[in-house]
């Protein structure tokens, strides 16, 4: 009985041994980690072929849907603003202990990226804005807008009671090719209208102190986005890169996407 329980404790050891380890080339390991957030009325779903050859190469890559879009749609309310989207991203890098994040935000998504770099700078690497709006402190998606625009959204989101803005078609967003202008417009959903018109409230620097990309789309660039690429563009604070094709670079330009964000692990 008592060599039984020696052994039994000499394996019980060896297990933690072996986790152990195993956790720490987990949470230490060598390839890149990305986190790449979508845009408005997107969702997880619009990086699959950026995700795909990411992962050919052996990064590490997650492509979380905000909440009430995408698969999300079902939890969508009205207490869902822009505080909600930020905390979705800040939750799952906590949750999946993720270290040395390059954090990807595409188009609205800069405002959601720029919040999670004011919480937890300590886990990310980079911040990269692909073709993203850059609303700064106090600011929000909506209140950077022309008056027109912002006029124009507010009276779209009427027809749903001031709940969600009606989703742009995929052909606004650069998608020419028929079959990937069906599949994108079956999956866009309206954007919980709060995470637009909620100021973002930032407690540091723009950035916290990160290194700023900027990659703009340059065919039939979206006039809501000509201002934050030319001021990255002229900016000694930002590394400014160009893609030619339109806003939705991950599905118009998935090779080209995933080869630029490569190199920034380098």
């Amino acid at each position: 009985m008592k060599i039984r329980k020696i052994r039994l404790a000499l394996l019980l050891l060896a297990s933690v041994f072996v986790f152990t380890d195993t956790y720490a080339q987990s949470t230490s390991s060598k390839h890149p980690v990305y986190v790449l957030v979508h845009g408005a009325w997107h969702g997880g779903w619009c990086w699959q072929r950026v995700s795909n050859l990411l992962r050919e190469h052996g990064d590490i890559v997650y492509t979380p849907t905000l909440s009430g879009l995408g698969e999300h749609k079902n939890i969508l309310s009205p207490a869902v603003n822009l505080e909600t989207h930020i905390s979705d991203i800040v939750n799952l890098i906590e949750m999946e202990d993720l270290h040395n994040v390059i954090l990807v935000g595409h188009s609205y998504a800069g405002t959601v990226i720029a919040g999670v770099a004011d919480r937890i700078p300590e886990r990310l690497s980079k911040l990269v804005f692909l073709d993203a709006i850059l609303p700064e402190n106090g600011q929000s998606a909506f209140s950077i807008q022309p008056k027109a625009v912002q006029d124009a959204m507010a009276k779209a989101a009427e027809k749903d009671d001031g709940l969600t803005l009606p989703a742009w078609s995929a052909e606004t967003f650069g998608v020419s090719n028929p079959t990937d202008i069906s599949w994108v417009n079956a999956r866009l959903a309206g954007q919980p209208f709060r995470t637009f018109t909620q100021p973002l409230v930032l407690q540091h620097p723009y950035g916290n102190h990160l290194p700023l990309i900027y990659i703009a789309c340059t065919v039939k660039m979206l006039p809501a986005i000509v201002p934050f690429a030319e001021k990255t563009k002229n900016s000694k604070d930002w590394q400014y890169y160009a893609l030619a094709t339109g806003h939705d670079a991950m599905i118009t330009e998935p090779g080209k996407t995933a080869a630029l964000l490569e190199s920034f692990a380098k």
